[in-house]
């Protein structure tokens, strides 16, 4: 009887790897795609911003949620709506970004203690979460992949160099990179074993 007990904890294991190592390729496929299509990623993350606004008129409609609940779940999809005015480029010390991460954390605290407080059924609580907490900001934290490649432009918030010579420094600041896709390409490096290719 032990052993079978043994058996369980370590298939556990094994299944907790699959999902992580699954999760893992599943999202350097996504930020993938998103590096090649920003101008399609961009648009779906508007229609997704768009209909998990909707999705908050209807809890204003049609359900009793706490109208302060609702309401900062809208003003998070607007901070969202604006964050893509500079898609790809998205810096994330802007005060729209620090404003959508607090209201991300608000939204979590008011949504925590309103469900903890009135029953409602698992599926429920589940679909107010994943389609109006965390589906928006799941796209834009894929999406930051995207920033890792645009081109500077003259237009940015603040000149690259003081003669606004754009190309050379985007040249010189090239191997500076910080986004989902390097990490990814970083744990890739450092915990694959790399081939050797063999000098005949």
């Amino acid at each position: 009887m032990w052993f079978f007990y043994v058996l369980s904890w370590v298939s556990l294991f094994v299944q907790i790897c699959f999902v992580t190592i699954s999760t893992a390729a599943g999202l350097y496929y996504l930020a993938e795609l998103v590096e090649e299509y920003t101008v399609l990623s961009k648009k779906i993350i508007r229609g997704v911003i768009l209909v998990t606004f909707g999705i908050h008129i209807g809890f204003l409609l049609f359900e009793n949620l706490p109208t302060s609940m609702v309401i900062c779940g809208i003003i998070a999809q607007v901070a969202h709506f604006c964050i893509l005015k500079t898609f790809p480029y998205v810096q994330i010390i802007s005060p729209l970004f620090i404003i959508s991460i607090i209201m991300l954390v608000v939204n979590h605290y008011l949504a925590f203690t309103y469900f903890a407080s009135v029953h409602y059924s698992f599926s429920e609580m589940m679909a107010y979460f994943t389609l109006c907490l965390w589906l928006v900001p799941f796209t834009l934290f894929i999406s930051l992949a995207a920033n890792e490649n645009v081109l500077p432009t003259v237009a940015e918030a603040r000149p690259l160099l003081d003669d606004n010579d754009v190309v050379s420094n985007y040249f010189s600041r090239r191997g500076k990179k910080y986004g989902l896709l390097s990490f990814f390409n970083y744990a890739k490096e450092s915990i694959l074993p790399q081939r050797t290719k063999k000098a005949f």
